[in-house]
Formats: structure tokens, sequence, C-alpha cells
């Protein structure tokens, strides 16, 4: 990946963009199983990759989320766009 290559952090859809190109090869079921076994390694690194970028930005939400104190309060996403009643 270009972003890897230049010392960069790759993006998220980047990493989800090389998980969808191999994982359309595994499921053609055409590869020599070196390679298969090579692509699937790839994609479960790309997949913890992929996570733990998630994880930073959920951490990010989290923190800039604040209560009615202007204390930082941790609050489900699911919860967040819910209006008060």
């Amino acid at each position: 990946m270009a972003d890897t290559e230049a010392g960069r952090e790759p993006s998220f859809e980047g990493l989800m963009k090389e998980l969808d190109r191999l994982t359309g090869l595994l499921e053609k079921g055409e590869l020599p199983l070196e390679e298969a076994l090579a692509a699937f390694e790839r994609g479960m690194a790309l997949s913890r990759e992929a996570s733990a970028i998630l994880a930073r930005a959920e951490d990010r939400l989290v923190r800039l989320m604040e209560g009615e104190r202007g204390a930082i309060e941790e609050v489900p996403l699911e919860l967040a766009n819910e209006k008060p009643a």
C-alpha cells in the first residue's frame, strides 16, 4: 500500500479496499494454496489494523462527548444522537 510505503499510517478506507480485493481473490478459489494462505494472512493483518483505527476513532468520540456539567462521560453512540425527552 502506498501509505505504508511512505511511512504514514494507512487510511481505514485504503485498508478496507485492500481487504475487499483480497477477499475477492480468495472467494474465486483459484489461488494456489500458498498464495491463498498468504492472502488470508495479509487479510487478517489488514483486519487488525482497521480494527485498531476504529478503536482509536471511538476513543476520540468518547473523549469529545461532554456531560451536562462539562465532565467527560462515555455515551454509547446509539444514544448520542437521541434528543432528551
